[in-house]
């Protein structure tokens, strides 16, 4: 099993709908086996895979020891899906995770994925836009970490600290790659040309794949779909399978 965390310090940069529609991607078009665990409090994943409840249990109890990553999982919209959903009860599972000093706070989630390794082909982390104990949970447990960005004016506020959180979590995991950007949201405009020269010039991987700023992107997120079953035809839609495909071939 690959495990692939999505995270970026920036929020609005399409973390959760690259999570996604990743996810539905490979488990749809390539038959995979995938697992997506939600590791936002806020749970836009969640809601996305129209499994979010406030009440039942999620990825925070995972957190806390006291559920399984295989006691929480949900079966997604395609039978190849797995989503191991989030709600505001992941605040207080950092929290009381920090507490503990008895156990070891940043191998959890990796220890948990060895449980489920040999059942998927893929793991991707909706990370949010924060470094807590359960980000750092996600890189001490990944392969691989993509980070998509929207080019603007505060598009790499943060790429530093992120970057120097990745070389942190290599103490504990080696194997952890830095596998690359995807910008998102993309119009054929000077500012995000400019943009994607300073991430190369900085020796930032990069993924050719742009994905296209589109309207459909903003209305999937009033339903329980994945961009790829809202509005398979639209731009963004067919940039996502491009950039799959690029990733698989990388």
């Amino acid at each position: 099993m690959k495990t692939i965390a999505i995270i970026n310090m920036k929020g609005g940069c399409a973390k959760t709908t690259t999570s996604v529609n990743m996810g539905y991607i490979l488990a749809e078009d390539y038959d995979k086996k995938v697992l997506i665990i939600d590791n936002d409090k806020q749970g836009n994943l969640s809601k996305a895979c129209g499994v979010w409840n406030d009440e039942a249990p999620s990825f925070a109890d995972v957190l806390t020891g006291e559920k399984t990553l295989t006691d929480v999982m949900q079966l997604g919209a395609n039978g190849n899906i797995a989503v191991v959903p989030a709600n505001m009860s992941l605040l207080t599972a950092n929290l009381t995770v920090i507490k503990n000093e008895d156990i070891d706070q940043v191998t959890i989630l990796s220890k948990e994925l060895e449980k489920v390794k040999d059942i998927f082909d893929y793991c991707i982390i909706d990370c949010p836009p924060d470094i807590n104990i359960s980000v750092i949970n996600a890189l001490v447990a990944a392969d691989e970490v993509i980070i998509p960005i929207k080019i603007d004016g505060y598009a790499f506020d943060g790429m530093t600290e992120l970057e120097e959180q990745i070389n942190n979590a290599k103490q504990l995991n080696p194997k952890l790659k830095f596998r690359g950007c995807l910008v998102t949201m993309f119009y054929n405009r000077d500012v995000c040309r400019q943009g994607e020269e300073y991430l190369q010039n900085q020796r930032y991987p990069v993924f050719k794949t742009h994905i296209r700023r589109t309207e459909k992107a903003d209305e999937v997120t009033f339903t329980t779909q994945s961009l790829m079953q809202y509005s398979p035809r639209s731009g963004a839609a067919r940039d996502y399978k491009t950039f799959v495909k690029e990733y698989l071939e990388g």
